[in-house]
């Protein structure tokens, strides 16, 4: 079985879920994952998951991302893009400089209501299943932060855009909300998710490829290992006589680690190398606790 994460280029047309029910067809295992739905007319950046490294989708899933998008104005649609049914339009009059103050208006937090077609569960429904079924929900409004927004082409009634946000922004709603405030309603005309935490764009695959890589004998090139995803904390070695204590998810001290020292959160292995898992130091017990494990008996 495979472990760690592939960096797939989601294609437009597919949905999050048929990406990983494909990637078990070209794998040949069951255990794989993702790490967030992205739209299914949505291209781009998509982490999966695979054995092991499923441990970690709701830690990936929480990384920033960054987006390219295209704002349609003049209309707003049940969806929020421009797939949609139309609800309302207007005449789009604004000015170029109207649409860069307002645009600019949304970099900070702000309180964004999830739209209705969205994967979100009110009450243990999907919300996008309500709405086919022509249910409208109330849904509270979420702090959601636009770290940084770029203005790329001004085209009326076209605006591209580039959007660094936080975990749980959803662009669609971005541009809705963008086309109530000038007041000539808005929609999403096309989006790609440029980068989810470390995951770049340039370093994605599309499924093709995977499979290509498959059939070559060469998927190790595609499996990013899960330890790479901690790569920022320091890393500690268990000999042989301490092992046991790491392979059994046990605490240790730090004089039975090497090299010896006492930092928050250390990435821990054992003699062999093999990745056991997450430690914090508990430095009012002086010694490390498991935070998160991935050593599985029969490691190679």
């Amino acid at each position: 079985m495979l472990n760690g994460i592939i960096n797939i280029y989601k294609e437009r047309g597919f949905t999050s879920h048929d990406v990983v029910a494909k990637l078990r067809g070209v794998l040949k295992q069951k255990k794989i994952g993702h790490t967030g739905t992205l739209d299914p007319e949505a291209e781009g950046v998509l982490p999966v998951c695979l054995g092991k490294g499923t441990r970690i989708c709701d830690m990936l899933a929480d990384r920033s991302k960054s987006y390219e998008a295209v704002l349609l104005l003049g209309r707003s649609t049940d969806t929020q893009d421009a797939t949609g049914q139309i609800l309302a339009s207007a005449e789009v009059s604004v000015t170029e400089e109207q649409v860069r103050e307002v645009l600019s208006g949304f970099v900070g937090d702000y309180e964004q209501i999830p739209p209705m077609y969205s994967a979100l569960k009110v009450n243990g429904q999907r919300l996008y299943k309500l709405a086919r079924a022509g249910v409208e929900v109330e849904r509270k409004a979420r702090k959601v932060t636009i770290y940084k927004l770029q203005i790329l082409e001004v085209c009326l009634p076209r605006v591209r855009f580039a959007v660094e946000c936080s975990k749980g922004t959803y662009i669609r709603t971005l541009c809705h909300d963008a086309g109530e405030r000038l007041g000539c309603h808005g929609c999403m005309e096309s989006l790609l998710r440029t980068r989810v935490g470390e995951f770049l764009l340039e370093d994605s695959r599309k499924l093709s490829e995977v499979e290509r890589l498959r059939d070559e004998g060469r998927l190790d090139e595609a499996v990013i290992p899960v330890d790479r995803m901690f790569a920022e904390l320091p890393g500690l070695t268990l000999p042989p006589e301490a092992a046991a204590f790491g392979h059994n998810g046990n605490p240790f001290r730090p004089a039975q680690a090497q090299p010896r020292m006492e930092a928050e959160r250390v990435r821990v292995y054992d003699d062999r190398g093999d990745f056991i898992g997450i430690y914090r130091y508990d430095a009012a017990g002086r010694i490390y606790r498991p935070v998160k494990m991935f050593y599985e008996r029969g490691n190679t």
